[in-house]
C-alpha cells in the first residue's frame, strides 16, 4: 500500500459523529432515540433567508466570485459586528469561507509554523488540538475546571507559555461547558498576549447565543484588534448548518495571507449562499432573539431536571446550547453512563473525554430538541439511573 502523508495520522475526529452513527443504527432497528449528541439547531433559517437564496439562484447568482467573499456580504458582516458587538471592523478585514471550520483552518495555516506551540482550552472543541498537530505544531491544553466555574486560570496559561508559543485559541461561550469568559479573564488573556506577543484566535460562533448580559469580544480591548482573529459564521445563530458559510475577521495582512490560501484551495464560497447570508444578518424577523429565548427555556427545564437525577450535577450554562454534566457520583465512567443511556434509555449524549482529558467525568447533551423530547429524555434517564444507584449502593 502506498503511504499517506504523516500529517493525516495526527488528526482526530469528533466524538459526536461516532455517537450519532450508533444512534442512527439503533433507529434503523426500530428503537426510539432522542438525539442530544450533535450541536445542530433544530430550527431552520428564517423565511426571508430562504426566499433570498431561492431568488439568488433564480437570478443566476451562481458564478465564481471574489476569493475573499462578495463585497456586500463583507460590508454586512462589518456592520453586523458593530451593531451586535460594538466592534470597529473594516470590510477589508473580513474573509468569507465555506463554514467556520474552514475559516478556522485558514487562520491556523496562516499563523502556525511547524514546531510552534498552541494553547487551547480543555475541555474544548476537539478540532483545535487536532489541526494544530496536523500543522506540525504542539497543542498545549489549559484547563477549564468546575471549581473555577470553567473560567480560564491565567496563572496556568502563563506558566505554559514558552518562547515557542505562537497562538492562543479559545471560544466563548465555550463548547462544551457553555461558559462565557469573564471580562477579567479576557483582560488577563489580552495582557498576556501583548506581553508574550501571541496571536489570539477567538472562536465566537456562539456569541449571539447568550442568556444574560452583553457579549464582550477580546477584539475590542486596547491593542487586541492587531493580534486577534475572530472566527464566526451562520451555523449556530442563524440555524444554517448545512449551508456551510463562515467568516474570519483579522488584520488585513492576515486576511491577505488567508486569501492566498483560498486561491490555492476552494476558490470561493458559493455566491447564492453569500447573498442569502446578507438577509440573515439583517434578521428582519428577529429570529435570533426568538431562538435564544427558546434555548433559555430549554436550558432552565433541562438543567433543573438533570440535577434531580441521582449522581448528576450540572451548572447552568451562560451561553451556547449545551449541558455539561458531572457524573462522578454515579460511580461509573462517563463512557459507561453514555453507553447505558443510549443502549437502554435511547438518549444520545457524548462522553466528555471527546473534548479533552478534563472532560473524563462529564457528559455533554445538546439542547437541540423540543420541550417534550427533553422532558422525555429526563424521564428515561431517571428510570435508567437505578442501574448506577444499585451499583453504588453495593
Amino acid at each position: 500500500m502506498r503511504r499517506i502523508a504523516s500529517r493525516v495520522s495526527q488528526l482526530t475526529g469528533e466524538g459526536a459523529l461516532g455517537v450519532f452513527s450508533r444512534a442512527k443504527e439503533l433507529e434503523r432497528q426500530g428503537r426510539s432515540i432522542i438525539h442530544l449528541e450533535l450541536g445542530e439547531p433544530d430550527f431552520h433559517p428564517a423565511a426571508p433567508v430562504v426566499d433570498a437564496v431561492r431568488d439568488a439562484v433564480a437570478a443566476g447568482r451562481d458564478r465564481y466570485v471574489s476569493t475573499r467573499g462578495v463585497p456586500a456580504l463583507r460590508e454586512a458582516v462589518a456592520g453586523y459586528l458593530k451593531r451586535t458587538r460594538r466592534l470597529q471592523v473594516a470590510p477589508e478585514e473580513v474573509l468569507i469561507a465555506p463554514g467556520c471550520k474552514m475559516a478556522l483552518a485558514l487562520a491556523m495555516m496562516a499563523l502556525i509554523e511547524p514546531g510552534d506551540e498552541v494553547l487551547y482550552p480543555d475541555p474544548g472543541f476537539p478540532i483545535y488540538p487536532s489541526f494544530t498537530r496536523g500543522l506540525g505544531a504542539t497543542a498545549v491544553p489549559f484547563g477549564l475546571v468546575e471549581k473555577n466555574k470553567f473560567q480560564p486560570d491565567l496563572s496556568e496559561i502563563a506558566a505554559k507559555t514558552t518562547a515557542r508559543t505562537r497562538v492562543l485559541i479559545f471560544n466563548s461561550p465555550n463548547n462544551p461547558t457553555g461558559t462565557v469568559f469573564s471580562e477579567t479573564a479576557l483582560a488577563q488573556v489580552a495582557e498576556l498576549a501583548s506581553k508574550r506577543d501571541l496571536w489570539i484566535i477567538s472562536d465566537e460562533i456562539y456569541a449571539r447565543i447568550l442568556f444574560c448580559g452583553e457579549y464582550k469580544s477580546i477584539w475590542a480591548l486596547p491593542g487586541m484588534a492587531e493580534r486577534t482573529v475572530i472566527i464566526d459564521g451562520f451555523s449556530k445563530s442563524f440555524a444554517m448548518t448545512g449551508w456551510r458559510l463562515g467568516y474570519a475577521v483579522a488584520p488585513k495582512h492576515v486576511v491577505d495571507a488567508m486569501d492566498l490560501l483560498v486561491l490555492n484551495t476552494f476558490t470561493c464560497a458559493a455566491e447564492f449562499t453569500q447573498v442569502a447570508a446578507i438577509e440573515a444578518l439583517r434578521d428582519t424577523t428577529n429570529s435570533v432573539e426568538a431562538m435564544v429565548d427558546e434555548y433559555r427555556k430549554r436550558r432552565d427545564l433541562f438543567i433543573a431536571g438533570l440535577n434531580r437525577i441521582p449522581g448528576f450535577r450540572c451548572l447552568p450554562p451562560d451561553g451556547a446550547f449545551y449541558a455539561w454534566v458531572n457524573i462522578e457520583d454515579t460511580g461509573m465512567s462517563a463512557e459507561e453512563v453514555a453507553k447505558l443511556l443510549l443502549e437502554e434509555a435511547g438518549v444520545a449524549g457524548i462522553a466528555g473525554a471527546a473534548f479533552g482529558p478534563q472532560g473524563k467525568d462529564y457528559l455533554r447533551f445538546s439542547l437541540v430538541s423540543a420541550h417534550h423530547l427533553l422532558e422525555e429524555a429526563l424521564e428515561r434517564m431517571q428510570r435508567v439511573s437505578v442501574r448506577w444507584r444499585a451499583a453504588v449502593a453495593r
